[in-house]
């Protein structure tokens, strides 16, 4: 392959500055651009107190440990917590795009506004930044774009007198003082924001139309993910029963907090983890609630008769899957429950589109994010082939997913991270196993990631 061929980047969020990094790495940097609509690289971890495109707040922590969040050719820093928050976060992700070269090939303030691919395979890109709108050409083109900030609001029963708002707007709890506040949905957003307004609100309810599975965030004294990767030996009946064992033992069941019981196994669905919801809960400071059946001016009628009145109700109820740079006629999943992709990466008909970080494990999907990116730049440079009959491993692919995952747009990219790891790492093994891969591959052992210790690197 031509090393002088274009690549773009749409993103500059943690998938997209190590896709960059890929691309750098494989040789192809002189022809990268990464394309950033903000002015910073850090994606959904940039806080700000405006509304953005970032849907962190005030005390964002991460729901998956520093253990297995970390990109594996780059650790957290010495004294990093085991759950950094968003101001660790995004000093890592910065420190990572200086790194390995990054900034330099990013175009910050630029929005891509169009990306349409020609007749002749090449994908013609308009777009907007400081100097004004221009079109370029690519060779290649790599989406990393993210799938948690257009937010997915839910069609309420009624109308409501007080202020309705997205948990994508939720800052800080500070505004919310002395007010009663409702908050829609089971998700960890939904727990986040909950426990959050119930520090200072005058009474907070949560309401959800169905059970969840509430994980915390800490077990036998451990972050709970690696816990949960000391069990990937095991098969996938047993794992259940023993993480369902474990969740019983720890914090009893839903009903024992006036929550309903989930309808679906542990992993066939994407669990919440927090550790205060239940605590709130226990101690009186934060009300559940069934489904919302009926609104009428202030006053909330939910599906079990009982009524409270609110002043403000926030909707955690997701985000839409969405690539504004793409006409729907071309792309269009923001309403899939299965998104047709091999390796939640590659398009049956496209050979040279590549998305980068569309898939949601329980646990982090950057580390995940750098080995498809990886596979990616095999593909550009000819070491994969892609499979000849690729439609037919994508329907495969659809019809054997890792857990028999409830059918919704929630799941629609849900994967489990230790056999989707796998899988990544016998495609890039297929193509030649160089030192990289063979430095992170420890063949599905339970161990914490075994990285290098950079001594300089400091804690920010």
């Amino acid at each position: 392959m031509n090393k002088n061929e274009r690549i773009a980047v749409i993103g500059a969020g943690p998938s997209g500055i190590t896709a960059a990094k890929n691309v750098i790495e494989a040789g192809y940097g002189d022809g990268l651009t990464l394309f950033e609509m903000s002015d910073q690289v850090g994606g959904n971890w940039v806080f700000r107190d405006e509304p953005s495109h970032s849907s962190v707040y005030e005390t964002t922590h991460i729901i998956s440990s520093k253990y297995w969040s970390a990109y594996e050719d780059f650790p957290f820093p010495e004294g990093t917590p085991d759950y950094p928050s968003h101001r660790h976060l995004l000093k890592y992700f910065q420190d990572y795009a200086e790194h390995f070269g990054v900034l330099e090939r990013t175009e910050f303030n630029t929005r891509v506004d169009s990306a349409v691919r020609r007749d002749d395979g090449l994908w013609e890109l308009t777009v907007t930044g400081p100097k004004g709108s221009r079109t370029e050409v690519f060779d290649h083109l790599m989406v990393s774009n993210g799938h948690h900030w257009n937010p997915r609001m839910p069609e309420l029963p009624g109308e409501f007198a007080g202020e309705v708002m997205h948990s994508h707007q939720f800052k800080k709890a500070a505004p919310f003082a002395g007010k009663r506040v409702l908050v829609v949905g089971g998700g960890n957003s939904a727990a986040d924001v909950a426990v959050e307004c119930s520090r200072v609100a005058e009474n907070v309810c949560i309401s959800m139309r169905r059970g969840y599975w509430f994980l915390p965030k800490f077990m036998m004294g451990k972050p709970g993910d690696v816990v949960y990767h000391k069990t990937e030996w095991m098969p996938s009946w047993l794992r259940q029963k023993l993480l369902t064992l474990s969740v019983r033992l720890v914090q009893g069941k839903n009903a024992d907090y006036g929550l309903e019981e989930p309808e679906y196994s542990i992993l066939q669905g994407h669990p919440t983890l927090n550790s205060e919801l239940m605590y709130f809960i226990g101690h009186g400071e934060l009300q559940p609630r069934r489904g919302i059946q009926a609104i009428d001016g202030h006053t909330v009628t939910f599906t079990d008769g009982r009524q409270d009145d609110f002043d403000v109700i926030i909707c955690a109820t997701g985000y839409r899957t969405t690539f504004p740079f793409f006409d729907k006629s071309f792309i269009d999943w923001e309403e899939a429950t299965q998104i047709p992709l091999y390796r939640k990466m590659f398009h049956a008909d496209y050979d040279n589109l590549f998305f980068i970080g569309l898939f949601q494990p329980l646990g982090c999907i950057w580390p995940l994010s750098d080995y498809q990116a990886k596979l990616a730049m095999k593909a550009i440079t000819g070491e994969w082939q892609r499979p000849d009959n690729l439609a037919d491993k994508i329907a495969e692919e659809l019809s054997s997913p890792h857990y028999d995952f409830v059918a919704h747009t929630k799941h629609a990219v849900e994967v489990d991270y230790t056999r989707f790891r796998r899988e990544l790492l016998d495609e890039l093994k297929t193509a030649g196993s160089g030192p990289y891969v063979s430095q992170v591959d420890r063949s599905g052992a339970a161990a914490e990631p075994e990285t290098p210790k950079y001594s300089h690197r400091k804690a920010a």
